[in-house]
């Protein structure tokens, strides 16, 4: 008596997942916890109070002005702050709920997923400016309704392009601080600290109080770096010639909080287990 033993076959020719179909389905995971949904909420809310804050000021003080190019700044300061989030979640909600292990299960060449990650992020970060610059309008728009003043519509591209690059860059950096930390806690505390906290509270202290953080900052600090070479002047005011020195220290800044942490993230998720 004989038996047949019968060897699996693996399928070959059926195709692969669509790049495209994953960065739908990661887009959708940015919006599809609770969590998610609430800081979509919260960040509308934010929005409209921007707005009508602004507004407010502009129809008490006639001797106030603002242009589009302004309305949309000011627009863009509430999503600059909140939606950086959605970058750190799309990574580290992973990890944190495990859900990476379906994720790595469906899909197990980890660079696409993080690739796609990365997509989504880039495509919410662009949304975000366009959701400013549509609201800037419409802020616009009602400003020449309540105050006699004329409507200027100004955004000039350069401005624009600055204010996309500077969109982009700070995505990024939230997204490569999760990627190297895989903690929503850790990544969202870093991230504020280095984006905002020290920025605005602490480093301006220093360079009040020591001469070498006028110089030492802007080669740490992306917001200064920008901010330098985008308004030709200092944090404190003061006019620059922008020069090479100047673009060198975006480039270094970038370097040190979007492409160092990126990196390091992308090879601890590479060579981590999945558990």
């Amino acid at each position: 008596m004989s038996t047949t033993t019968t060897r699996p076959t693996i399928d070959l020719s059926r195709p692969g997942i669509p790049f495209s179909r994953e960065v739908r389905v990661e887009t959708r995971k940015m919006f599809d916890t609770r969590g998610g949904l609430w800081l979509f909420i919260i960040t509308g809310v934010f929005i409209v109070l921007a707005m009508a804050l602004t507004l407010l000021v502009l129809g008490l003080n006639d001797d106030v002005t603002i242009t589009a190019g302004g309305f949309a700044e000011i627009m863009a300061l509430p999503v600059s702050l909140l939606v950086p989030v959605f970058a750190i979640l799309t990574v580290s909600s992973e990890w944190s709920q495990r859900t990476h292990l379906t994720t790595f299960t469906l899909q197990p060449h980890r660079a696409r997923v993080l690739a796609a990650k990365f997509v989504a992020v880039t495509i919410l970060a662009v949304a975000t400016i366009v959701v400013a610059v549509l609201c800037g309008a419409l802020g616009n728009v009602l400003y020449g309704l309540i105050t006699p003043h004329d409507v200027v519509w100004n955004v000039p591209v350069k401005d624009l392009l600055w204010t996309v690059g500077s969109q982009l860059v700070f995505f990024w950096m939230a997204f490569a601080i999760a990627m190297l930390l895989l903690s929503t806690p850790a990544a969202i505390a870093v991230f504020y600290v280095v984006a905002l906290i020290l920025p605005f509270m602490v480093y301006p202290i220093l360079m009040a109080l020591f001469g070498w953080a006028n110089d030492l900052l802007p080669w740490v600090n992306m917001d200064y770096a920008i901010l330098m070479v985008r308004t030709g002047e200092t944090f404190m005011g003061e006019p620059i010639d922008v020069g090479a020195v100047d673009y060198l220290r975006v480039l270094v800044t970038v370097g040190l909080w979007v492409v160092l942490p990126g990196v390091l993230g992308y090879l601890r998720i590479q060579r981590s287990e999945v558990k």
